[in-house]
């Protein structure tokens, strides 16, 4: 085809896009022919349209697994012979001859010297996001309270997947038209286009932990100025489909995850509009079947050429709709009104300077909500405390959960990094509760206040005694508990017991840290169900605070723990017959009973234990 053939086609396609209600024609995978030449539409800078031109090489089908078809094009036009395929251009249109073939949206590897690209099937993109599904299951975690920030990184890296290639070999690629040999081998190279994340108002090295994560996902993260008129905690409903709200197709569209005072998602192309019915991407952005995410309009800034992988730096625009299906060969959505997102609140107070508020929303997802959640925190501390350097900051707050109780947080994280802790902190439960697979959670809000101070406040128990040497079973007792601080001064606590009236022989009196309290407590606890949503509620606002001095009394004394539950002092007859059942999971051995538990809040966090026998004179 000649260039004015080509420039005929152009202004063919942009009088069918233009005509009011026309209805878009697709071109159906049979008709796919080498060499045909379609012309291809896109966003380069702005959100000025512009067209570039595409000769197909052939058609290729994956024979196992979905057997997913794909279109191999090479791309001309705009500054793609410099920048080769572009991230962000996943979802751009291709029109043969005024009908819609398909949407760009895979990249021949790295380093490619020419813009070679996959192109998926318009058929495949309507029937994935056509199918009807339930909200998909998780698979239940067991953290430790509190969640360790590499703990929690592992769980979501695994979540976040990886992208795949079109085939993983070239075997593997019947070729349906074009030369085989060639084709099988570049089949092998495809893998979905990258997909910018934008991140506005972030510190890129919150994002640093989870960037290997989101790159192996397909992802290539960007930072990007806030360009959103329509970006706060809880975006306003849409309520016309005319004017600044309509999205066309190849228009430059985000998917938002985190919105406010920053923001985090992804930008890609609009392939094809069909009323309401918004198509884009051409594969999947994590391929998590039912979502509920915002769609917004996106503002290209300008194309970043790289020899290694060319993106698209993007800023989300007005909430348009909400992205409801994540699919294997597109994501799809609905333009009107945004979905409803979990406001979140943090008010940062530094001995430093002057009290911060920041407040944004975070999307409902098992995944999403508390991975943000804990980089918007730890982006807060990073961004307005130093990174280097011992700190301390002491959190305390609410995760709001509709029909539930809610979650209590208040604890005090020290040391050369304690973001990373703080963050983890928050994050852990909502992660643990939202993967739960007994039932569904709502987080209706979440607001934390931090107190940061760049001192280390924190200190260890050095020695434990009592105030007499002849202690008497029913009678009262002072604990008195020597800390060394960080500055290596002395700090001497007083904790009133009372010891039991009817022990007798020698008792175990520990005062420890969380740490070790809370081990002691998951021993006690074997065989507790933590996978129902109270209990796992009751778990976490019982669990042991960095902040507090614990005393235990324990007595030796044969027991057993049933469903998480100590039972002591049982006959031998009982005891045999409930071990018996041992097997079943839900029943331990008990060798300690539990005579008194006391705890001190204090100002710092403390660490270390120490351990006294007493023996107990009678009254």
């Amino acid at each position: 085809m000649n260039k004015r053939c080509f420039a005929l086609a152009c202004l063919a396609i942009a009088a069918l896009a233009a005509a009011p209600g026309a209805q878009t024609r697709t071109l159906p995978l049979e008709e796919v022919r080498p060499g045909m030449i379609g012309v291809g539409r896109t966003v380069f800078t702005g959100s000025k349209l512009e067209d570039f031109k595409v000769e197909v090489l052939g058609v290729m089908r994956n024979v196992i697994g979905p057997k997913r078809s794909l279109i191999l094009a090479r791309l001309e036009g705009g500054p793609l012979a410099k920048t080769g395929v572009i991230a962000g251009m996943s979802g751009s249109p291709v029109y043969v001859d005024g009908r819609l073939m398909g949407a760009v949206s895979y990249a021949l590897g790295q380093f490619s010297t020419e813009p070679i690209c996959g192109i998926t099937p318009i058929a495949e993109m309507l029937d994935a996001t056509a199918m009807l599904a339930p909200t998909p299951g998780t698979r239940p975690v067991s953290l430790s309270w509190p969640a360790s920030p590499r703990e929690l990184m592992e769980i979501w890296s695994r979540d976040l997947g990886r992208a795949r290639a079109f085939v993983d070999d070239p075997s593997q690629a019947l070729v349906l038209s074009g030369a085989s040999g060639d084709m099988g081998r570049m089949g092998a190279m495809l893998r979905p286009i990258a997909v910018p994340m934008v991140a506005s108002g972030f510190d890129l090295s919150v994002i640093a932990p989870m960037s290997a994560a989101f790159t192996a996902a397909g992802f290539v993260p960007v930072s990007s100025s806030s360009a959103s008129s329509a970006s706060s905690a809880q975006a306003p409903p849409v309520q016309s489909h005319g004017g600044s709200h309509t999205l066309a197709p190849g228009d430059a569209v985000g998917v938002a995850l985190l919105t406010g005072d920053f923001e985090l998602g992804a930008t890609g192309t609009v392939t094809h509009v069909e009323g309401d019915r918004v198509y884009a991407f051409g594969h999947p952005l994590y391929n998590l079947g039912p979502t509920e995410f915002p769609m917004t309009k996106a503002h290209v800034q300008v194309v970043l050429p790289s020899l290694m992988s060319s993106s698209k730096l993007a800023s989300f625009g007005e909430v348009v709709g909400t992205v409801q299906q994540d699919r294997a060969t597109a994501i799809a959505g609905k333009l009107g009104a945004g979905p409803s997102l979990i406001p979140v609140s943090i008010t940062l107070n530094s001995d430093r300077g002057p009290s911060r508020s920041f407040s944004f929303g975070i999307v409902r997802d098992f995944t999403f909500t508390p991975l943000l959640t804990y980089l918007a925190v730890a982006n807060v501390l990073t961004s307005y405390e130093r990174g280097a350097g011992p700190a301390s900051y002491a959190i305390r707050g609410t995760a709001s959960i509709r029909s539930q109780d809610a979650i209590a947080f208040e604890d005090i994280f020290t040391g050369e990094q304690p973001a990373s802790g703080a963050a983890a902190y928050v994050a852990g439960p909502l992660t643990a509760l939202l993967k739960n697979s007994s039932e569904s959670v709502a987080v209706d809000r979440i607001s934390l206040t931090i107190d940061a101070t760049e001192q280390q406040r924190s200190a260890r128990i050095e020695r434990v005694w009592l105030d007499t040497t002849r202690p008497r079973a029913g009678r009262d007792a002072i604990v008195y508990v020597a800390l060394r601080g960080a500055r290596g001064d002395e700090i001497v606590k007083q904790i009133p017991i009372q010891l039991p009236a009817n022990a007798t022989g020698q008792l175990q009196l520990v005062v420890a840290d969380a740490a070790r309290t809370g081990a002691d407590d998951r021993r006690d606890a074997r065989g507790a169900d933590l996978q129902r949503v109270p209990q796992l509620i009751r778990s976490f606002n019982k669990a042991r605070r960095n902040n507090r001095l614990y005393v235990r009394l324990t007595s030796a004394e044969s027991g057993a723990v049933v469903n998480g539950e100590p039972m002591a002092g049982l006959p031998p007859s009982v005891l045999a017959v409930i071990e018996a059942d041992r097997n079943s999971g839900t029943v331990g051995s008990l060798r300690s009973v539990t005579r008194g538990e006391w705890e001190l809040a204090l100002d710092v966090a403390v660490s270390g234990s120490r351990q006294l026998t007493l023996s107990l004179d009678q009254p």
